[in-house]
């Protein structure tokens, strides 16, 4: 597995995962990487911000909702003040029963809910990271 803290690489698109969970972070990084992604993870929003701040933004980012010290309603809205960050890619990742709202009203590309089902993780990553295959 990639080094959470290393820049992003030309790899592959590149995406960071936000969530509190270790083994949802870990299963999704795993799976990304498999696919020729370059992935690095962060267990809440403030994490998430240090990254995008020290690191060369992502692609996509796969945002989970309710995580504790920055949630991700905050983060989307720190997000958005910050013009080098405002226009990264965001999908939910929630088991929230009101995802499509709360996507909605964050400006997020997508939702995906919990527990993931793999081709729809696969489908939205491919969908708006931008990934160029050659």
């Amino acid at each position: 597995m990639s080094d959470p803290a290393a820049p992003c690489l030309e790899l592959g698109a590149a995406v960071l995962v936000v969530d509190d969970d270790v083994d949802i972070r870990e299963t999704i990084s795993m799976i990304l990487e498999d696919e020729g992604y370059t992935v690095a993870c962060a267990s809440n929003g403030r994490e998430a911000l240090d990254y995008l701040r020290e690191h060369r933004a992502p692609n996509l980012i796969l945002l989970d909702l309710m995580m504790p010290v920055m949630d991700g309603v905050e983060f989307c809205n720190r997000q958005r003040q910050d013009p080098r960050l405002a226009n990264i890619p965001v999908v939910i990742v929630t088991a929230s029963g009101q995802a499509k709202e709360q996507s909605a009203a964050l400006n997020a590309k997508a939702f995906i809910y919990k527990p993931l089902a793999l081709d729809t993780l696969l489908e939205k990553v491919e969908q708006w990271s931008s990934r160029t295959t050659t």
